[in-house]
């Protein structure tokens, strides 16, 4: 982020990311000027951001008018949009309607860059907020829990192996493995019912690994896990969760990690030597 810029407009999703975005632009003196999302952000920005817009999802023109009249100059997207919520939140306007006509495939990424180039044409600079938290981004091997068994490892490779070719069709992020066998793909229900089904299919002992997409744009959709991640790992009795070093966050980080040990959960960063 350019040293000179004393403005950041935030496009928020879900989750505790964009919060997290917001209180360390703040902390470096930069004012916010958000666009949340409703039915998907955290009301909790409302007291962090200097500047909070409400919209439904797919008011395109209304984000790009926000930064506009604020005179922001760069911008970020934190948090992602519940594709399985879409059938009641989805209200795009002319600009967004025309934006997806011209990427003609309606996925995950493809909608992020239309996005993205829409409001770059606005000559509002899109920017990756990670290096304002770059001390979330997950760090290679075992930051939490016990140390994976030879087994676990052998089902944290094939994990990753499946989450990688498929990610090229933007399916998901998120596979879970048991003993060799491939037990639930994320899909358009989203990682937490992804989880819960394979833990019915298979029981407890689930490997999970979360990875980003090949040539993902990691301005957004960046893989994250939390603390709800571990609250759930341990309800469906799941044995660790495998994130890519150096690519993935993990947001509140300390919380995170101690909750992890608390719970039993192992969190492995998966570097580029592993498998």
């Amino acid at each position: 982020m350019a040293a000179s810029v004393n403005k950041l407009g935030l496009i928020a999703g879900n989750g505790v990311f964009p919060l997290e975005v917001a209180r360390a632009a703040r902390e470096r003196g930069i004012r916010i000027i958000a666009v949340a999302h409703l039915n998907e952000s955290e009301r909790a920005l409302d007291s962090i951001a200097d500047e909070v817009t409400w919209i439904k999802v797919g008011e395109l023109q209304k984000i790009v008018d926000v930064f506009k009249n604020a005179g922001v100059s760069e911008a970020a997207m934190a948090g992602g949009i519940s594709r399985a919520r879409l059938k009641d939140s989805f209200a795009p306007d002319a600009r967004a309607l025309k934006m997806l006509a011209g990427i003609g495939r309606f996925s995950d990424d493809a909608v992020l860059r239309g996005v993205a180039r829409e409001v770059e044409t606005e000559g509002i600079k899109m920017i990756d907020p990670v290096p304002m938290i770059e001390h979330w981004l997950a760090r290679a091997g075992v930051s939490a829990g016990p140390d994976p068994t030879p087994a676990q490892r052998r089902d944290l490779d094939l994990a990753f192996e499946v989450a990688r070719r498929l990610g090229s069709y933007d399916i998901g992020q998120t596979v879970a493995v048991r003993d060799g066998m491939v037990a639930a793909v994320e899909a358009l229900e989203g990682t937490d019912a992804a989880l819960r089904r394979a833990a019915a299919l298979v029981g407890a002992g689930l490997v999970v690994a979360k990875a980003a997409k090949p040539g993902q744009d990691m301005r957004f959709d960046r893989p994250a896990i939390g603390p709800a991640t571990v609250e759930l790992l341990a309800e469906i009795g799941a044995a660790m969760i495998g994130v890519e070093a150096g690519v993935a966050l993990i947001l509140e980080r300390d919380r995170t990690l101690e909750l992890a040990r608390s719970k039993n959960v192992t969190i492995y960063g998966y570097a580029e030597t592993d498998g």
